[in-house]
């Protein structure tokens, strides 16, 4: 049941859909909120956050509160390490943030599992799940638990960044359809046509098929030149 939702979320067409797998995944793993962030880090200003979510509606100033962001302990973590965090009352009281814990504590946020994929280009995505019930005590059921987390946090991300940061064309850019622009982000990740098909559930044969098509749109001899043109028109990043 879990494998469905590694790949479904791939196939997310907007922020609301893709909020909706998120939190479908997060339920099925036993935890009640969700929230992925996407941050782009800017040479000159503030980072930049984007993120979707289905925290409280009474909640959502304490959550969307920058200045307490920089004081979690949970965020600290998150924006250092990529190894996941396991948090509760007692990482709060470590860090001498109790009243953070507290605020977040009445509305249902007791304990958690929060993970950050830090990716080239000051690129960043941050899935973090939450519940009011402590979590497992059996050491194997928590390892699994953070274990499919982690491999859902990668397939989000790449929803996400398509989702949430769209990349913006040239004008004057050749008009890509949706599946040749995924076909072409996954070739320069370096996937053969064959997995480029199982990742977005087409055969090999369709796969090949649009990065041919956006090689012919971009008027490129093969599929690398296809994705620095792509790249370089902005249609991909």
């Amino acid at each position: 049941m879990l494998q469905d939702g590694y790949l479904s979320v791939l196939e997310a067409k907007d922020p609301d859909e893709f909020l909706g797998h998120v939190v479908r995944f997060a339920k099925q793993l036993g935890f009640d909120t969700v929230s992925a962030t996407t941050v782009i880090d800017h040479f000159l200003g503030e980072s930049e956050f984007i993120s979707v979510d289905n925290a409280p509606a009474n909640f959502r100033g304490v959550y969307e509160d920058v200045g307490s962001g920089r004081t979690d302990p949970v965020m600290q973590h998150c924006k250092r390490q990529s190894v996941p965090i396991i948090w509760n009352r007692d990482t709060y009281l470590g860090a001498g943030k109790l009243d953070l814990w507290d605020e977040q504590a009445r509305f249902g946020y007791h304990t958690g599992i929060a993970m950050a994929l830090h990716l080239p280009e000051g690129r960043h995505f941050v899935l973090g799940v939450d519940r009011d019930q402590s979590l497992p005590s059996n050491k194997s059921e928590l390892t699994r638990m953070v274990a499919d987390l982690q491999l859902f946090a990668v397939h989000a991300q790449e929803a996400a960044l398509r989702i949430l940061m769209p990349a913006t064309p040239e004008p004057g850019a050749p008009n890509l359809t949706p599946r040749e622009i995924e076909s072409l982000r996954w070739t320069m990740d370096g996937k053969t046509a064959w997995e480029v098909g199982n990742i977005l559930g087409i055969s090999e044969r369709t796969a090949v098929l649009h990065v041919n098509n956006a090689m012919h749109k971009l008027g490129c001899v093969n599929k690398h030149q296809a994705v620095l043109k792509a790249l370089r028109l902005g249609l991909i990043r």
